[in-house]
Order: structure tokens, then C-alpha cells, then sequence
């Protein structure tokens, strides 16, 4: 499941380029990229990847990056975790009838892959026998930011109990008490047969289960990816796996993992999990820290000194700057829903925007002028396009550009500049095996993203 948003992680986080697909650990690769990885080979079968359609390009550029093939099945909209768990149970009972289903969260941490993947076998095989299987995790601490699971008395199998009840995120004190009467933390992870979890759905969330058949029976197939009808999806309920199936079911277990775990759901859970100094503080980037302690400081480009600060959060991107408490880093969710409502575009956008191709990113912008950078992929072809407002220049400053302008093909190489006049139909290739960097100057009377009108695609965007 790969769809959130991950708003906590605000700004490094947003809703066009959220924390999964991003390299927030040491190592260079996303937490998405990491999950399809410790999934992929022997006791395992093709993965089935649910993502939001707008992050389909990403998600299949990172899937590449680490040699995974799968389904990528596309959500319309959000609809928190139960549609996807019911999309992928139809989908993976259509394979095979006895299908046995592990459901993962794609932006969580795991210390030990080896421990994890026994524990996913031992899960897989009690799945088997009908039970509805979670990972539960043992506490490091009584933390407010995660629900609980009790287990019961009965016991399925070693560390595996029958599932008592679910708790959601408690206070500190009540915290301390689910700790110290042995409580685990429900990390959102579950292995079951698709026939027992669509069995339950049906008893439990009928108007889960419907939507998910109806939408994979009309998905249609859009280059590498699966899209859901998205009628049929849109009438699901927007419901959470816990609370359509998991609090109602007598078939609930839970195996307390033998693997260290974080779901990095906060700028303070990723100050926990990473490497800090002696005055505990994780600092990142181009950042300078004096008489700080406990502290995280990252930043994306911009120099950040911090002076005579504790327990706080400073993290600087080239659009935006957040500071918070680290204790209280968890509200950012609400802070971003405010700046949401307020339209900031820095709330739900980064400044670099990815596409299929490679990526832009805003350099300056005045009245009747734009000024972008674009870096575009080795093979990749940008839309066959025209503007109604806007000329163009593109400045080759890496690379070689193959670029048509109303028919003629032509290459730029290097301190070369092509000019688009307004209404002209042009494209941009990049046919050689280094990426090609180009800076955009726009001139007209608009320069909004909706003055594009696309002839032809090789990605099969509108």
C-alpha cells in the first residue's frame, strides 16, 4: 500500500512526492523501494502495488531502480487502507483461489529483514489455517504516536496469540499502562487468505468488498498499469482496515515481531531511528549546530544554523522552513491541513515536480515571465505540445536535445538555444546516455501548467 500522503514529514514530504518515495534513511533508496525489496523472491509472489494515479510514473521509476516487477494498480482517489486490502485480496484470489496475502504499509522501517521474513512465514502459515494475522510490535517506549494491540489469553502458536482488542493512540499515562501490561504496538501489517479477508469484508464492510470487485472488474489497462474504474471505487467508504474488518472479526491474531520497527510517522520517529551525536542531535545537509541538544536539523539546500535550541525540529527546503517542537512534531499534520485550507500551494506542492520524463523545477516567476530548470532522462520524450499564451527558449546547458518545432527536427548541444514561438507544435527528446539539462525562459501573457495542449504522448497523459 503506497498511496498516503505522509503530511507529518511535512515539508520534505507533500502530496505530489510523499515520504515513501523518498530516501529519507542513509543508504539512497525510499522506503518503498525498500519494502518491494525484502518481498521480492523465494516464499514470495509477484508483488501488487496500490498506489494513488499520480504517483504512477514515480512508483514504476523506483520499481525499476531496484529490479522489482509488479503490478501497479492505481487508486482514483484516496480511500484509506480497507479499499486497498479488498482491491488487492480480489486480485490476488483471481491468481489463485488459496491465495495467502501479506498487506504492507511501503514507508515503514525495518531493522532486521531476515527476522522480518520469518516472522513472515510463521504469520503466512497460521493465515493459512483462517486466522487474520498482524505484526504487533514490541514497545521501546510508552508512545503516543502509535494504537496498541492487547493480547489474549489464547495462544496460536509461539509469540502468536488470539487478537483481545485494539486501542488507538493513547496519552502518555494511559501509555505507561498499556506498556507495562504487555501491549504491543499495531504496526498496520496483516497476512490472511484473500478468501478469509474478503469473507469478512462481506460480513463486515459489504460496501468495501462491492466497490473492490466492481472496480477491478472494470479497470482497464494504461501502459504498465492497472487503473480502477473509477466509479465503482469512488463508492467505497473511506475507511481504515482496523476499523472495517479488524476490531469485528473473532479471527484476529497477532504475532509479537521479532524485528525492530518504526513507521518514520514523524520527524520525531526519525530522530529516533537515526544515527545521532553526542549531544544527541541528527543533522543533515548543509546545517550548523551550536549549543543544541536532542535536536534534528535538515536541510535541503539552504544553510541552517541552529543556536541554544533543545528538543526541536528545524528542516529547511528551498520553499519553505518548519520549526517545531519535537515532542509535539506530530501536529504538523494539522498545520498543513490549516495552510491546505488557506491554499498555500507549498502545502500540497514540492518545487520541483516530477514527471514520466525527468523532472522541472521553478526558477523564477514575474508577470509575463517563467523561468524553469528541466532535467529530462536519457531516451525520454517530452508531449508533443503547443501553448496558446506563452513562447518559449531552451537553453541546452548539459546534454543533447532532439527537438521538433512544427515538423523540423533539430539537435542543440551545449550553450545552444532553440526558440518555440507562440503556437507552434514542438516536442523534446533526449537521445543520448546522460541526462539533459535545459533552462526554460517562458514569455507571454500566461505561464500557467493549464496552457498545455498536448497532440501526442508517449506516457498516454490527458
Amino acid at each position: 500500500m503506497a498511496g498516503g500522503a505522509g503530511t507529518r514529514l511535512w515539508p520534505v514530504s507533500r502530496d505530489t512526492l510523499p515520504k515513501q518515495f523518498i530516501a529519507l534513511l542513509d543508504g539512497g533508496e525510499s522506503t518503498f523501494q525498500a519494502t518491494v525489496r525484502r518481498v521480492s523472491g523465494e516464499g514470495f509472489d509477484r508483488p501488487v502495488v496500490i498506489t494513488n494515479q499520480d504517483f504512477r510514473f514515480i512508483c514504476a521509476e523506483q520499481l525499476a531502480q531496484v529490479g522489482v516487477d509488479a503490478d501497479i494498480v492505481l487508486e482514483p482517489e484516496r480511500k484509506d487502507s480497507a479499499p486497498a486490502v479488498a482491491v488487492g485480496a480480489v486480485i490476488a484470489s483471481a491468481r489463485r483461489e488459496d491465495a495467502l496475502c501479506l498487506a504492507l504499509a511501503a514507508d515503514h522501517l525495518i531493522g532486521d529483514a531476515e527476522a522480518f521474513r520469518a516472522d513472515c512465514q510463521t504469520i503466512g502459515e497460521l493465515a493459512a489455517k483462517g486466522h487474520i494475522m498482524t505484526l504487533g510490535i514490541r514497545p521501546t517506549e510508552p508512545s503516543t504516536e502509535y494504537g496498541y494491540i492487547r493480547p489474549g489469553a489464547e495462544r496460536l502458536g509461539e509469540n502468536a496469540f488470539r487478537l483481545d482488542r485494539f486501542v488507538e493512540k493513547p496519552d502518555r499515562a494511559t501509555a505507561e499502562g498499556y506498556v507495562a501490561e504487555g501491549y504491543v504496538w499495531n504496526s498496520g501489517n496483516f497476512a490472511f487468505a484473500a478468501r478469509v479477508m474478503l469473507d469478512e469484508l462481506t460480513r463486515f464492510a459489504p460496501a468495501v468488498v462491492e466497490a473492490a470487485r466492481a472496480s477491478v472488474a472494470g479497470a482497464v489497462r494504461d501502459l504498465d498499469f492497472i487503473r480502477l474504474d473509477p466509479a465503482s471505487f469512488a463508492a467505497s467508504p473511506k475507511i481504515s482496515i482496523d476499523y472495517a474488518v479488524m476490531e469485528k472479526t473473532s479471527r484476529a491474531g497477532v504475532l509479537a515481531a521479532a524485528f525492530e520497527w518504526s513507521d518514520i510517522g514523524s520527524w520525531g520517529s526519525l530522530h529516533a531511528v537515526k544515527p545521532r551525536d553526542e549531544a544527541g542531535n541528527v543533522v543533515e545537509g548543509d546545517a550548523a549546530v551550536l549549543d543544541t541538544r536532542n535536536s534534528l536539523v535538515r536541510s535541503e539546500g539552504l544553510l541552517t544554523a541552529v543556536v541554544g535550541l533543545e528538543d526541536v525540529v528545524v528542516v529547511t527546503t528551498q520553499d519553505a522552513v518548519l520549526v517545531a517542537d519535537r515532542t509535539k512534531a506530530g501536529a504538523v499534520k494539522d498545520l498543513v491541513a490549516r495552510m491546505k485550507a488557506e491554499k498555500r500551494p507549498q502545502a500540497s506542492e514540492h518545487l520541483r515536480i516530477f514527471r514520466p520524463w525527468g523532472w522541472y523545477q521553478r526558477i523564477d516567476i514575474g508577470p509575463r515571465f517563467q523561468v524553469k530548470h528541466i532535467t529530462v532522462r536519457p531516451g525520454a520524450t517530452l508531449s508533443l505540445q503547443r501553448h496558446h499564451h506563452r513562447a518559449e527558449h531552451w537553453v541546452v546547458v548539459h546534454g543533447t536535445a532532439e527537438v521538433t518545432i512544427d515538423g523540423t527536427v533539430k539537435l542543440y548541444h551545449e550553450n545552444e538555444a532553440a526558440y518555440l514561438p507562440i503556437g507552434c507544435t514542438h516536442r523534446m527528446h533526449n537521445p543520448g546516455k546522460i541526462d539533459l539539462k535545459i533552462i526554460e525562459v517562458q514569455v507571454g501573457s500566461y505561464t500557467g501548467e493549464d496552457d498545455i495542449v498536448r497532440i501526442e504522448d508517449v506516457y498516454a497523459r490527458q
